[in-house]
């Protein structure tokens, strides 16, 4: 299996199992969009885990901030500073990772989305 299709298939089960213990979220962009959102972040996109601020970055804005799943789960696996145990508190209270995401609480994260 392709590297690509793993990261792909990782996205998938994370957002699944953070939905399942919050008992709460939206998994459908997740589970949908991984592919594309693999291909954008892996070919595409200019970003720098170890520097968010990088000012030469691209900005990538997921307007559906309901599915916010996928936008943790990209950052946890290309390198940001979002450890498992932030995924792990999806969608609990003082948690990087909200329902819908939240500039300046999540690296990485380039707006707030709803």
């Amino acid at each position: 299996m392709a590297h690509s299709q793993q990261m792909a298939n990782a996205i998938r089960a994370l957002a699944m199992d953070a939905v399942q213990q919050a008992n709460s979220g939206h998994p459908g962009a997740p589970m949908g969009m991984a592919d594309m959102a693999v291909a954008l972040w892996g070919q595409h996109l200019q970003h720098n885990p170890a520097n968010p601020h990088w000012a030469n970055r691209d900005r990538f804005v997921l307007s559906n901030g309901h599915g916010s799943m996928l936008l943790y789960a990209l950052l946890h696996l290309t390198g940001y500073d979002l450890p498992m145990k932030e995924l792990k508190n999806f969608r609990q209270l003082h948690s990087k990772t909200a329902g819908h995401p939240e500039v300046g609480v999540t690296p990485g994260v380039e707006t707030t989305t709803g």
